[in-house]
């Protein structure tokens, strides 16, 4: 026998004069395979068609449909409610600019995270389109892959204690990504120059180290060992900055 599940939804449209932040309560018979993003497709179809919230891969790829699940952010399309209680309470991510009820617009954020870190290939070689690709040690192009993995959902950001106390705080994402140059050998930075960027309360130093960021990131990665590796090559650079003067 299906269970009912009560979802109780936050609502809220920015750009409607009248509407006033609130939750509602919606009842829905469960499915077997069904998943948060089914769910609320049906809702949309079924009871209100006014609903917002994002979805687009549901493959757990694009990291649209991420919001708070009971509390903990996580993907709408990874999270079955079978491991729910019958009592959903879905929130949207905190940090981002809130769209409408469950939307927030993480694009903005990211495009300002890429800039922040200068998320391309630092080097000094002029490009030739003839020229045969560079060739990569497979260890080397395996680190590269693991720290590519990221789809920018900003659960990692929505969970971070630092983030949610500090606007100027880059977050787990970014600092991800910078480890991802600091690994590949094509990027001509050097740590002097990683340390421009990250090496202050805006970047490692204003991690806390609770690793929240890790706890929910939907793809696993190994988000506590890239802060450590950075915050103790942070830490030695400025030590030679220290000595340097």
């Amino acid at each position: 026998m299906s269970r009912k599940l009560e979802f109780d939804i936050f609502r809220y449209n920015p750009q409607e004069k009248s509407s006033v932040p609130h939750m509602q309560t919606f009842v829905l018979d469960e499915t077997e395979n069904m998943t948060l993003f089914i769910a609320l497709n049906r809702l949309r179809e079924e009871q209100d068609p006014g609903l917002i919230f994002d979805f687009c891969c549901r493959a757990g790829i694009c990291g649209a449909c991420a919001m708070v699940v009971n509390g903990r952010p996580g993907l709408a399309c990874q999270t079955k409610t079978i491991d729910l209680p019958t009592r959903i309470t879905l929130l949207p991510l905190p940090v981002f600019k809130l769209i409408g009820d469950l939307s927030v617009d993480t694009g903005v954020w990211f495009r300002d995270m890429y800039q922040t870190t200068e998320s391309w290939v630092h080097t000094h070689k002029v490009f030739e389109d003839s020229a045969i690709e560079e060739r990569m040690e497979n260890d080397v192009a395996e680190q590269i892959y693991e720290l590519e993995r990221c789809i920018e959902c900003g659960c990692c950001v929505s969970a971070c204690g630092t983030a949610r106390l500090r606007d100027d705080f880059i977050g787990a994402a970014a600092l991800n990504r910078i480890a991802r140059f600091v690994v590949d050998p094509r990027d001509q930075r050097t740590d002097r120059d990683y340390f421009e960027i990250i090496g202050n309360d805006e970047g490692i130093f204003g991690c806390m180290g609770l690793l929240g960021c890790e706890d929910v990131c939907p793809k696993n990665l190994p988000l506590q060992n890239q802060l450590g590796f950075l915050r103790r090559k942070m830490g030695i650079t400025a030590i030679k900055e220290i000595f340097r003067k």
